[in-house]
């Protein structure tokens, strides 16, 4: 997920870029519309097979094989560094982006998304290695990749589109902050005791330790590295200043022989080719104790696939098919895992270049996989000659690009309860676990709406409603005409907004408050959308000691979904009658109070509805 400054803001655009549930949303107030539900076909064909319907040939063709070629210049160096910032060798990250990048275009729901290697999992890759080995590693991937092909399958992929926005920024932030971490000791060319610890507090305090062994020509290699990307990137944009900064850093550093470490010094070099396709030993019990990690890759697997097709979406003007793209992205890992690699994903930044470079189709990201491949196969032998201090220095530039430093001070200053989330994420990101953080910080976020919701749900009772001048709400509607309540024996009680379990508490307690005891009360639900059933339990203990002190009650305004639901928990005829509207239900509740052989019509029409 390198460069994600200023794109996670775009998650708050999911709904309209994403696929939708099957049935559309009715606007409020008009007629359902009939439609029937997407097919399986619809939903998962690929967007390769949609481009070469719509026409594909040879101007596209060549439009792709340039933003290929774009893309391709980009990856290169950033999946070597990702991989062995996350602790397995260059070569493993080739092969994920390769094998990975290329499924991730064949089969995805974007047209211009980007698979392979992403620095958001770098922590959790790091991790996975320490705890279980390169075997471990690879069978993980495995596992999510049927994970995620399930959620797709499943149609989950609209629900991703629902994780906050502070959520999101925190996470980053978090695991920018860890990146970093990670590649102090690389940049500065410290030489360690023992092994680096994993965990933020030791690790820097192991650092810090270090900080004697200081390597001068590795801090030198690492600042020109950091220095030409940060300047091309100001003069040259359009320029590929990662792949630039690498390739002048190891020629400096082979021309003036420095004392820096090299990918051939501590990894003996690449391979010149992909490995034969295989999986290590799988066993019930390694799957049993590999099964928290996988969960951990397919879930931020998922979430960072998504956003990334999100921010094409956005930037070109098409839609996605989340589903068929998580399906896509377990095909991905799945094949990945064969071939020795490891997790793949949506990269935002390779994304976006892909988009920038004039890509027409998914057949750029097929491309940019086979360029990957030719790079290998011809420039292995050179790759041995790239400093570590170089591609730390990348992954620092690409840690500050994802930090999301002005989302974050945003957030910080919007609401107290965005804040709260957002550091809550961003700390239990950093120093406990990438999973704890998005799980608690998702939790925070739900707890937050919900009490929001609850503080806009309103209980108004006519009979202590001043007689003043009609206002109209949020909703349009305007306040009750008193005239509707003229008679004292009349309560008519108006509930406004969700009705649901976290806003049930306030209005038993605003019902139970209500002085007057009247004969009859009437219950105006028309500016309730949603009823769940904690709400109609509410309204059921409300009827019922409603009922013991022998008054009527009528519910006026309820939707069919509502009364359905009121319904279930005994809110029925002959407890409650129901009307369609307030004025209806006063006139009910009038002629039920007069006598009935005066009134023989009435007493027919005050029956239940």
């Amino acid at each position: 997920m390198p460069q994600m400054g200023g794109m996670t803001n775009l998650m708050s655009r999911a709904g309209s870029t994403c696929d939708t549930s099957p049935v559309p949303r009715v606007p409020s107030g008009s007629l359902p519309m009939t439609s029937t539900s997407p097919t399986f076909a619809e939903l998962f064909t690929p967007k390769l097979v949609t481009v070469f319907r719509e026409g594909y040939g040879l101007r596209d063709m060549r439009a792709d094989a340039v933003s290929g070629l774009t893309v391709a210049i980009v990856a290169l160096p950033l999946s070597m560094a990702i991989a062995i910032a996350s602790g397995v060798s260059p070569d493993r990250g080739l092969y994920t982006a390769i094998v990975g990048g290329f499924f991730v275009s064949l089969l995805g729901g974007s047209r211009f998304q980007i698979g392979g290697p992403a620095g958001a999992f770098i922590v959790l890759v790091a991790a996975t290695v320490a705890q279980f080995g390169v075997d471990g590693l690879i069978l993980a991937t495995a596992m999510s990749g049927l994970m995620l092909m399930a959620m797709g399958f499943l149609r989950l992929g609209t629900f991703i589109k629902y994780v906050p926005y502070p959520v999101t920024v925190g996470f980053t932030a978090g695991i920018a902050a860890i990146i970093f971490a990670s590649q102090i000791g690389t940049l500065l060319g410290l030489t360690l005791e023992g092994a680096e610890p994993g965990p933020i507090v030791p690790k820097l305090q192991a650092l810090a330790g270090a900080l004697p062994t200081v390597t001068p020509s590795a801090v030198a290699i690492a600042a020109l590295t950091i220095g030409i990307i940060l300047g091309l990137r100001r003069h040259r944009p359009h320029w590929p200043g990662m792949l630039i900064a690498i390739i002048v850093a190891s020629f400096v550093s082979t021309l003036l022989a420095l004392p820096v470490e090299t990918i051939g010094t501590r990894f003996g070099g690449i391979p010149r080719a992909l490995p034969a396709p295989a999986l290590p030993e799988i066993s019930l019990a390694r799957i049993v104790e590999l099964l928290p990690a996988a969960v951990s890759f397919a879930l931020l697997g998922s979430i960072e696939s998504l956003l990334s097709a999100v921010v094409a979406d956005s930037m070109t003007g098409r839609r996605h098919r989340s589903n068929c793209e998580l399906v896509a992205q377990g095909a991905a890992n799945l094949a990945s895992s064969i071939f020795g690699g490891f997790c793949v994903t949506g990269t935002i930044a390779r994304t976006a270049t892909n988009v920038r470079s004039g890509a027409r189709g998914p057949v750029a990201g097929m491309l940019h996989a086979a360029f990957l491949l030719l790079f290998m196969m011809v420039a292995a032998p050179l790759a041995a000659y790239i400093p570590l201090s170089a591609l730390a220095g990348v992954l620092a530039v690409v840690a500050w690009n994802m930090a999301e430093k002005h989302e974050f001070a945003t957030l910080l200053r919007a609401s107290r309860g965005d804040a709260v989330v957002l550091l809550a994420t961003f700390l239990l990101t950093v120093f406990r676990d990438l999973t704890e953080g998005i799980l608690v910080g998702f939790a925070l976020s739900t707890l937050l709406f919900l009490h929001r919701m609850s503080e806009e749900v309103e209980v108004e009772n006519a009979l202590r409603q001043d007689d003043v001048a009609d206002a109209t709400d949020a909703s349009g509607r305007g306040r009750y005409d008193t005239a509707l309540a003229t008679d004292r024996d009349i309560a008519v009680v108006r509930i406004s907004g969700a009705f649901f379990f976290g806003a049930a508490a306030k209005v038993a307690v605003a019902l139970d408050r209500i002085q007057e005891h009247p004969k009859t009360y009437i219950l105006d639900l028309s500016g309730v959308p949603l009823v769940d059933s904690t709400a109609a339990s509410t309204v059921a203990s409300f009827v019922r000691k409603a009922r013991g002190r022998g008054a009527q009650v009528f519910v006026s305004g309820a939707r069919p979904e509502a009364r359905t639901l009121l319904d279930a928990h005994g809110v029925r005829p002959p407890s409650v009658t129901f009307a369609t509207t307030t004025e209806e239900a006063v006139a009910l509740a009038q002629a039920a109070a007069e006598p009935a052989s005066h009134h023989p019509a009435h007493g027919q029409s005050a029956a239940p509805v």
